[in-house]
């Protein structure tokens, strides 16, 4: 996640990581789509995947595929990091953003969601409806088309393929079990304990979003201790699971026009951070009001949720949580990252603490 600036050659000027990282995309799209699979009974397929790849995977933060060069850079010396080295480190973040973008497909189905980073999500797009299912599963197959024809070579090229299909299980575990504790239209307070929350981010959102980008770096620089790996991790999934907080948080009190989407975390009857915080906080007859309005999809439900988080002074528990998590998080890299360099983490730390989309 590092802005680094890299000399470019002749010209002596400077490229940051973000330039070269969003100029590897087209590249991509073209290795994918014109130089792999060439058959041309092919065509319209490939063309395809193309459009699901230009609609789906730019257009985010781009924080997870940075962060493998970024992360990269402070774990090996410039003079060890060659055009080569840094290339296909691009590769891999976009790989990452590309299994980004697969889950965020199926997601958006599963959800029902209307929009994703400004625009409609792409089963909503005219003439693509549950064929979206199928166009999830080109950008998870494109992901391991890269790495190998990337990778195939570089000794750390089994430890990367095992990363991702591991990576990519956890998080699917971690889908079953949010969707399991959210049944649409099945309302039970009962289920939105704390040890299933952590459970649900740990699993969903922190390996692939935190743990995947920075155990890439390290594979690639040569870090395949399986200590390093779990200090690593311990820092990470902490991290982590700060950041889906922050994401619950700002489902309800974001600003569409800034995060991009339209929250919808209260009709889907999600196991939030906010209603397991508030479960916590409220009286028997505030969690009656919440059983009567959570998990509903009209206007006035959603309003009565949100006055009653009001009430309940959600915002200011969240900040005293984000500056408790913070101080936690350098307490650990302190622990854990005495062999790994801090900026490593505290890049990341960052990029999310404080963040509004």
């Amino acid at each position: 996640m590092s802005d680094s600036k890299c000399r470019n050659g002749a010209h002596g000027s400077t490229t940051t990581d973000a330039e070269l990282f969003d100029r590897q995309f087209e590249e991509l799209v073209s290795e994918l789509t014109e130089q792999d699979l060439t058959d041309p009974v092919l065509a319209d397929a490939l063309g395809r995947l193309r459009e699901v790849l230009r609609y789906n995977a730019p257009g985010g933060k781009r924080n997870r595929g940075l962060s493998v060069i970024g992360s990269l850079r402070e774990l090996v010396t410039p003079s060890e990091l060659s055009p080569d080295a840094v290339r296909r480190a691009l590769v891999v973040g976009w790989c990452i953003e590309l299994l980004q973008a697969f889950f965020l497909v199926a997601d958006d189905i599963m959800d029902a969601s209307v929009t994703r980073r400004g625009q409609p999500c792409w089963y909503k797009k005219e003439g693509i409806g549950l064929d979206a299912i199928n166009d999830a599963f080109l950008l998870e197959g494109a992901i391991y088309r890269l790495l190998r024809r990337c990778c195939r070579n570089q000794p750390y090229y089994t430890n990367l393929l095992e990363l991702f299909t591991e990576t990519s299980f956890q998080t699917e575990l971690g889908q079953a079990l949010d969707l399991m504790t959210a049944p649409p239209n099945q309302i039970d307070l009962n289920r939105f304990t704390e040890e299933r929350y952590k459970a649900i981010v740990k699993y969903k959102t922190a390996f692939y979003s935190f743990y995947l980008p920075v155990a890439a770096a390290m594979y690639m620089a040569g870090i395949d201790s399986e200590v390093e790996h779990n200090n690593a991790k311990i820092i990470l999934l902490e991290m982590g699971e700060f950041f889906q907080i922050q994401d619950d948080y700002l489902d309800c009190y974001g600003d569409p026009a800034v995060t991009g989407k339209i929250g919808t975390d209260i009709q889907d009857n999600k196991c939030s951070w906010l209603v397991v915080t508030a479960l916590g906080l409220m009286t028997s007859v505030q969690r009656e009001e919440l059983q009567s309005c959570y998990g509903r999809n009209d206007e006035d439900s959603v309003a009565r949720v949100k006055a009653l988080y009001n009430t309940l002074e959600m915002p200011s528990h969240y900040r005293q949580h984000e500056e408790e998590s913070y101080q936690r998080l350098v307490q650990l890299i302190e622990r854990h990252a005495q062999n790994l360099p801090h900026a490593v983490f505290l890049n990341f730390a960052k990029k999310i603490y404080k963040r509004n989309k």
